[in-house]
């Protein structure tokens, strides 16, 4: 997701970190960011209280959006992971994700008192930092467990990191956003063991991915049906501790696998028919390009709106209207920060994880 990388233009099979860039990924995760969004809004906006739970809309959102947004991101995470050492690439991915999680989180506390909402204690404070953007924490905790891994073991590495998916997704940790990282780690690990080679994708997927398609569409259904409140990562914690907790934990690994997948190979299939239109270009080249701005710019916005009561008594067109409106306006205030922004020097880095394109067009020009 939070990771710009240069990529072949078969998204299926080829390894990742050659010189051209392929947009179809980014397509991918601009189509991504834009549910993250709309997800948000279902909550917040169109289904406040706890209505959403029971939203198709929300369920069919929630089912795969995170889980391959990490997946895209141990993908692309290939060429740090194993082509520079750990003090470099551990320091290159602290700058480009916590760097700007730091400056947004500080506008946030400052919109707050600004405002006057209530600051609340240290752990408040805190919670804002870790809870608001959980994401970038994941992806972050698993890059360094993977790079660690990869560091000690060499010649095992990748046994390790197959076994640390599982060791970590059974893991009885459930304090603070720990149940959403045991949740994504795994396609963290999955996005990169699939970034390998074309032999070792050819050992994990099928030759025949088309046909494939039919019986995993018919199982995400079934999921898909199946899948309750309980099922979310934020109720059941990920944690097992007896027969009905472990068939919902099982359920949300295995449905929000096959929904992956599915979601994936239909968007790329989107992207080949559309790749000359402007609004798919736009997806591709503007906000997929664009999600870690994009994915702080909203953590900090519905931050903002636990504490305000928002559009309780409206009925539901208007609802849809607000809803509307605020995500255009949180794209089009990302845009706005991106374009003043990214010539800018190491504002541009603070703010929207970026190095300036004049440094980007070097590093290019260098490895050409």
């Amino acid at each position: 997701m939070l990771y710009h990388a240069t990529l072949s233009t078969g998204h299926g099979s080829h390894s990742a970190g050659t010189d051209k860039r392929d947009l179809s990924f980014d397509f991918v995760k601009g189509t991504l960011i834009i549910l993250v969004i709309i997800g948000h809004l279902l909550q917040y906006v169109i289904y406040p209280g706890n209505g959403y739970w029971d939203s198709p809309y929300f369920k069919s959102i929630y089912m795969f959006h995170m889980p391959l947004f990490m997946a895209i991101s141990g993908y692309l995470s290939s060429r740090a992971l194993l082509r520079k050492s750990f003090a470099r690439s551990v320091n290159e991915r602290a700058i480009q994700l916590l760097l700007p999680t730091l400056f947004w989180w500080a506008l946030l506390e400052a919109a707050k008192v600004a405002v006057l909402l209530p600051s609340g204690s240290i752990v408040g404070v805190l919670n804002d930092l870790v809870g608001s953007y959980w994401f970038i924490w994941a992806t972050f905790v698993s890059f360094l467990l993977v790079k660690t891994l990869l560091t000690i073991f060499r010649r095992l590495a990748m046994w390790m990191v197959c076994m640390s998916a599982f060791a970590v997704a059974v893991l009885p940790l459930t304090i603070s956003i720990a149940p959403s990282i045991r949740y994504t780690y795994p396609f963290f690990c999955l996005g990169f063991l699939l970034s390998q080679s074309t032999e070792r994708q050819a050992r994990i997927l099928p030759r025949n991915r088309f046909l494939l398609m039919f019986p995993l569409a018919a199982i995400a259904c079934a999921c898909f049906l199946a899948w309750s409140k309980e099922t979310y990562v934020y109720n059941n914690l990920a944690l097992i501790h007896d027969t009905a907790s472990a068939r919902q934990v099982l359920l949300m690994f295995a449905g929000s696998a096959v929904a992956s997948w599915i979601a994936f190979e239909t968007i790329v299939q989107l992207w080949k028919f559309s790749s000359s239109n402007r609004i798919a270009r736009f997806i591709a080249v503007e906000l997929g390009q664009s999600t870690l701005l994009l994915y702080l710019l909203q953590g900090t916005v519905f931050r903002l709106m636990d504490f305000v009561q928002f559009g309780e008594l409206w009925d539901l067109s208007t609802r849809i209207s607000v809803a509307g409106m605020l995500g255009v306006s949180i794209v089009v205030i990302a845009m706005t920060v991106r374009f003043i922004v990214r010539d800018l020097g190491w504002l541009s880095r603070i703010v929207i994880g970026t190095s300036p394109r004049s440094e980007a067009l070097k590093a290019q020009s260098a490895t050409n």
